[in-house]
């Protein structure tokens, strides 16, 4: 009697109980699992097997900037005086030389504390209070190193390859000649700065060793001077002007043309 009486009722009903059934053959979406359709793009989902696709990478500035510049370097003329960076130390050398250089790391700001202040509570407590003479240690930072060269205390120097701005060390090389002290050049100014804790070193220096490294540093020294310091082509040799593969092969087919034609008018002449 009552749905009789109201078809509008009925209606209603009727219509929110169709709408609210889930239809047959239909899926959800699950708000943690969200369909993501696939990309068939170059670099997409599906990568081909066996091809490299670094090329289609657009990769960050600072790399695109790094590799500018090492082509830039291969194929412009580089003078002698930067183009001696390039020759760096041989890896067995290298290797030796870092061993060495490890021994005399100077202390590190936790290090220096503690002694500190175990020199004052043995002052507190009444104790006489003094602290052993520092040992040999490496010697770095651009302007300290600077004066230990022209003071003739330094025994070897360690130069990095990678200095940038190069205009920091390029003079290094010629004063190091000059006053007739072994130098070397060295990849990686990291590398140097892990030796004496900071993040990055421009150059280090030796002024002492210990009694029983004194074999190796001079085994060291005779090898900087004979590679670096007497060494004339390390520092007048020009570097660069290496062309890229499609221009190296281009002029390769052209002196061959070249060598045909002249080849066919010495024949027609006899």
């Amino acid at each position: 009697a009552l749905l009789s009486s109201s078809p509008s009722v009925f209606r209603a009903a009727t219509h929110r109980s169709i709408t609210m059934a889930p239809k047959k053959g239909t899926k959800t979406s699950d708000p943690l699992f969200p369909t993501r359709p696939r990309n068939y793009r170059v670099g997409g989902d599906i990568l081909p097997k066996g091809r490299d696709l670094s090329r289609f990478v657009k990769w960050p500035k600072y790399i695109r900037l790094q590799r500018q510049r090492k082509v830039i370097m291969t194929r412009l003329k580089v003078p002698p005086a930067l183009a001696q960076f390039q020759k760096t130390m041989d890896k067995n050398q290298a290797v030796e030389l870092m061993r060495l250089l490890t021994k005399y790391q100077p202390e590190t700001k936790a290090q220096k504390t503690e002694r500190l202040e175990a020199l004052a509570r043995a002052k507190e407590a009444g104790q006489e209070a003094s602290s052993p003479p520092p040992g040999p240690a490496i010697k770095y930072g651009l302007k300290h190193v600077t004066n230990l060269i022209e003071d003739n205390e330094a025994k070897l120097v360690v130069i990095a390859s990678d200095v940038d701005p190069i205009e920091l060390v390029v003079w290094m090389p010629a004063l190091c000649r000059k006053l007739k002290i072994p130098y070397c050049i060295v990849k990686n100014k990291s590398r140097l700065g892990a030796l004496v804790h900071q993040k990055n070193a421009t150059c280090l220096a030796l002024t002492a060793v210990s009694p029983e490294d004194e074999a190796q540093l001079r085994n060291l020294q005779e090898t900087c001077m004979a590679k670096f310091n007497d060494n004339k082509d390390a520092f007048r040799k020009w570097g660069g002007g290496i062309m890229g593969l499609k221009t190296q092969k281009r002029l390769e087919l052209r002196r061959i043309a070249l060598e045909k034609e002249l080849a066919k008018k010495n024949a027609a002449r006899y």
